[in-house]
């Protein structure tokens, strides 16, 4: 079985589901798992995690997001982009200056209420569904946060954007609440997802070309490991006495650990790491004897003991 994470190139037309399961065809392998939907006509960068790495896919569906957006003034649809049904049209009488203006008010938190037509889930039904059968409920704003918007280029009806944004940000919706304060509606008519933290879509594979590389055995050059998620915590190796411990998920001895040297000696940078990964938590890789990543294991200040957060490492 693979184990760790591949970052892919979404292509328009599949849904989320449709990569994972081309991925479990081309792989031959059930255990896989996406980190967040991305609709079927957005494309971009979409990690998939493979084997024991799908521990982390809420984590990584936590961090944050960049995308390349166009947004269509003067019209709404039910599904807050081109491809729905056509509820309103108007014309467009803000200019460019005003757009900008209006487009820099959203930098920050604010309160999004989602789209109908989405995986959220209200009651234990998908909204999406619901939208399906015709029904439309209300929904509760939630709190997101924009943290930067560049324009890009302003065409009007048109405007292309740049938004590094938090978990659960609909850019549907963004656009949506755009065009409302410009007061002539608004709608998405192109997505790109550029970034998730570290996964860049000048890295990311479609599925075709993972199908080549798996063809010509190239493929484990291009699946980022497990450990790698959390370069930004210290690393230490368990010493063998104390592997029955380690393999049975059991907390162990701090002074039955050692730093590797590069920890002491200040080497890790934890350079494009998440945020949460760099902070010094008290957060420890932990390793065995023979170099096998066994999981994260935190430290609580002065603790005589390194307890288990989350274990990716499974005994043949």
């Amino acid at each position: 079985m693979i184990n760790g994470i591949l970052n892919i190139k979404k292509e328009k037309g599949f849904t989320s589901h449709d990569v994972v399961a081309k991925l479990r065809g081309i792989l031959r392998q059930k255990k896989i798992g996406h980190t967040g939907t991305l609709d079927p006509d957005a494309e971009g960068v979409l990690p998939v995690c493979l084997g024991k790495a799908t521990r982390l896919c809420d984590q990584i569906g936590d961090w944050d997001k960049t995308y390349a957006a166009t947004l269509l003034l003067g019209r709404t649809t039910d599904t807050e982009d081109i491809s729905g049904n056509v509820l309103t049209e108007k014309p467009v009488e803000v200019d460019a200056d005003t757009i900008r203006q209006i487009i820099a008010s959203f930098v920050g938190e604010y309160a999004q209420i989602p789209p109908m037509y989405s995986a959220k889930k209200v009651k234990g039904r998908k909204l999406y569904e619901l939208a399906r059968e015709g029904v439309v409920i209300e929904r509760k704003p939630c709190a997101v946060v924009i943290h930067d918007i560049t324009v890009q280029e302003i065409s009007l009806p048109l405007v292309t954007f740049t938004v590094r944004c938090s978990k659960g940000t609909y850019i549907r919706s963004l656009c949506r609440d755009i065009g409302e304060k410009a007061g002539c509606g608004g709608c998405m008519a192109a997505l790109t997802r550029t970034n998730v933290a570290f996964f860049s879509i000048e890295d990311a594979l479609t599925l075709s070309q993972v199908e080549t590389l798996r063809d010509e055995e190239r493929l484990a050059e291009y699946i980022r490991p497990i450990d790698s998620v959390f370069a930004g915590c210290p690393a230490v190796t368990a010493a063998p006495e104390i592997e029955k411990k380690l393999y049975n998920g059991n907390p162990i001895p701090w002074d039955a650990c050692c730093m590797s040297q590069e920890e002491w000696s200040g080497d890790r940078t934890g350079e494009d790491m998440p945020a949460e990964e760099t902070e010094d938590s008290g957060r420890y890789r932990v390793y065995d004897a023979e170099g096998h990543f066994i999981g994260i294991y935190k430290k609580r200040g002065s603790s005589a003991l390194l307890k288990p957060e989350k274990l990716f490492f499974d005994l043949p």
